[in-house]
């Protein structure tokens, strides 16, 4: 197997959390310019803003959590040479995780379904973890 291919879902996450802080750089735009804005308080306290921006900044600041996880886990089944298709496929749930989970947390942010989805997501690192273990063995 293609040890590289790994790398596609990584390159996803990485462009997922890319198009997030576009568009964190969009609506904060969009505040400032409505006045929703509080400019004594928007360079040291995230009260300042109004929640839509917080929500996308709040989800923004999760894809520098369990994705950094991630990372590592590809990155190290690439240098070891263990991509296998059980891990390809673990990678794509991740990142689809991710996908739906950003979703969530910049839409409805209904806490219930995007903790379940936070949580696969943890099992699947979790998962890709004991591969890797076992690979190193």
């Amino acid at each position: 197997m293609n040890n590289n291919l790994i790398l596609i879902p990584v390159l996803i996450q990485v462009l997922l959390t890319i198009v997030l802080y576009i568009s964190l750089n969009v609506v904060k735009v969009r505040a400032v310019k409505a006045g929703e804005v509080n400019e004594a308080r928007r360079s040291l306290y995230e009260d300042a803003w109004p929640e839509y921006v917080l929500k996308l900044n709040n989800c923004i600041r999760n894809q520098f959590e369990v994705p950094v996880l991630f990372f590592v886990l590809s990155i190290s089944f690439v240098v070891i040479e263990a991509v296998s298709y059980p891990v390809l496929i673990l990678s794509w749930l991740f990142v689809i995780s991710r996908v739906a989970h950003a979703y969530i947390h910049t839409g409805s942010n209904y806490v219930p379904l995007r903790r379940r989805i936070f949580t696969f997501g943890v099992i699947v690192v979790l998962l890709m973890s004991i591969m890797l273990a076992v690979s190193i063995l």
